[in-house]
């Protein structure tokens, strides 16, 4: 009886968490707001109701359950075009800002926080010094900032976890044992993440791409792809390499593969249900850091008074939100001297007000309160470590600053600095939609003066049908769209698909020669998928 009633509450409290997710989302989207903004408060206003049941943030669970498939998705979503362009500057941040914000953090905590030393606020810069993938994907993309500033926070976010967990595993040696890492160790052990992690994670890609091909089934697709970013992630750290670093370079080369080995129906399929599953993720783990703040209460309570706590979560967090700053203008600096002068990149460099919205953009999310809960309580020689509350406490404070008060402050700043996103169509889409087009319809001319009189009031149809696409982006002229005679409806649907053929072919060109990114790929990819779809086994209307 007591295992069911067990189940029975865990039950209760998972479909308490999906309502809350749901109804909260549902209210963020009304105001407009970034719906993880309005989970992290809702979580933090109900974790005060009475007789709300508790729930605990198990690093583990975090780590192992959450992690995965919500950087698998970003990796997905990543343009792998763009994180080259920005390599460069996104290097400078993952690795240098971490380390830089490290060094800060403990040198402030030493001479500042009286309950810290060096080697407590190193641990607690280690903690905080890694932006959050989740979190910058699921704000940043829905504020209509530009492109390149989306591309460079996610492709940092990405990639810094790998130096975050170096950086907790120096700060968590020295702690227990009083271990001083040299700095060649450390570069060693770095490589050893990062290069151990992307190998794991390509091999294990190319594995899977090669079973693809005898895969064409949408629930067992679904099963595969949910089956691969832990895969990735657990061989990562059993290799005690980094799991992160494995499902980024898993999903971007799955992501670029899938062009190849997803049918247009499974693709939908699979695009469909990771959509409803990386939301209902993202929603639980905002609303669970909500939720934590009684048991950060519980851990700091009695050792410092309110307002020395609110003293120590407002200046740190400032002081945390100044270190990037004042790292981000002369990383950006060197970086585009180092594209421009070194690399032969003819872009842009960012302007000051860019900038300023990459240094401000700086959240943090479930992964440093997971990181901080991580921390042990007992020390080496069997004391109890007692500064481990208040980095939980100040980590918590951080979250909630970086992701709240930066979040909300953002799509003021960006219409105040002038970087509000252009409505209308991408130029580059525009483009890419241009040649397409263009490729299909020369696809049908051809077609045309091969197959004679006999079908040519078909191809003629459909070559309408293409011409006032290209209308509708300012190419060609417009025109009523004829009616097609139903004794060649068989014929027209597969003149149809070899035109999607057609366009699908040079679509991923463009991409494969680096004329688009991802990103635009995939936004025309869907709509050639529909179109086939709906093409296969259905009549023309």
């Amino acid at each position: 009886m007591e295992s069911g009633s067990s189940l029975h509450a865990v039950e209760t409290v998972i479909l308490l968490l999906l309502v809350m997710v749901a109804a909260f989302a549902a209210m963020a989207r009304r105001l407009k707001v970034p719906y993880p903004i309005v989970l992290v408060l809702a979580g933090l206003l109900i974790s005060f109701l009475p007789h709300i049941p508790r729930v605990p943030l198990d690093p583990n669970v975090v780590f192992v359950v959450f992690l995965p498939p919500l950087l698998y998705a970003s990796a997905w979503t990543m343009s792998w075009r763009e994180f080259r362009r920005n390599a460069v500057v996104i290097g400078l941040l993952a690795v240098g800002l971490v380390g830089f914000t490290v060094w800060g953090v403990a040198f402030f905590s030493d001479h500042f926080i009286t309950a810290l030393d060096w080697k407590a606020g190193f641990l607690l810069g280690a903690v905080v010094a890694t932006t959050d993938a989740i979190a910058a994907t699921s704000i940043a993309k829905t504020l209509g900032l530009p492109r390149r500033i989306v591309d460079i926070l996610e492709g940092e976010s990405l990639f810094n976890d790998a130096t975050g967990l170096l950086a907790l595993e120096i700060g968590v040696g020295i702690i227990l044992g009083g271990q001083t890492p040299t700095l060649g160790g450390g570069l060693v052990r770095l490589g050893y993440l990062v290069v151990g992690g992307i190998l794991i994670g390509l091999l294990i890609g190319f594995i899977v791409s090669w079973l693809e091909k005898f895969i064409d089934d949408g629930p067992v697709e679904l099963v595969v792809s949910l089956v691969v970013p832990y895969a990735a992630y657990l061989a990562g750290e059993r290799a005690h390499a980094s799991g992160v670093l494995a499902v980024v370079a898993c999903g971007v080369f799955m992501s670029r593969k899938s062009t190849q080995f997803f049918s247009p129906a499974v693709r939908l399929q699979v695009q469909g249900a990771w959509d409803a599953l990386t939301f209902m993720l993202n929603g639980l783990v905002f609303v669970l850091i909500g939720l934590q703040l009684p048991y950060v209460l519980t851990g700091i309570h009695g050792r410092y008074t309110t307002g020395t706590l609110i003293l120590y979560g407002v200046v740190f967090s400032i002081v945390l939100i100044t270190l990037r700053l004042v790292w981000v203008f002369p990383a950006i600096k060197t970086a585009s001297f180092v594209e421009r002068r070194l690399m032969k990149h003819a872009e842009d460099p960012l302007q000051p007000r860019e900038v300023f919205v990459v240094g401000w953009t700086g959240m943090r999310g479930v992964l440093a309160l997971a990181a901080a809960i991580s921390v042990p309580e007992v020390l080496g020689d069997g004391r109890s470590f007692e500064a481990r509350n208040l980095i939980v406490f100040l980590a918590f404070c951080v979250i909630l600053v970086t992701l709240v008060l930066q979040g909300l402050t953002l799509p003021a700043l960006i219409r105040v600095l002038g970087l509000a996103g252009v409505s209308g169509m991408d130029p580059e889409e525009k483009e890419a939609r241009r040649i397409v087009l263009k490729a299909a319809v020369r696809h049908l001319e051809e077609g045309r003066k091969r197959d004679g009189h006999d079908t040519e009031h078909v191809y003629d149809d459909i070559l309408h049908r293409y011409r006032h696409k290209l209308a509708a982006i300012g190419v060609g002229k417009e025109g009523e769209l004829h009616e097609v005679d139903t004794e060649a409806i068989s014929r027209m649907q597969a003149i149809l698909e070899e035109a999607l053929q057609a366009e699908r072919r040079t679509l991923i060109g463009l991409r494969d020669k680096g004329k688009i990114g991802d990103d635009v790929l995939r936004t025309i990819e869907r709509e050639l998928d529909l179109a086939e779809t709906r093409y296969q086994g259905t009549p023309i209307a």
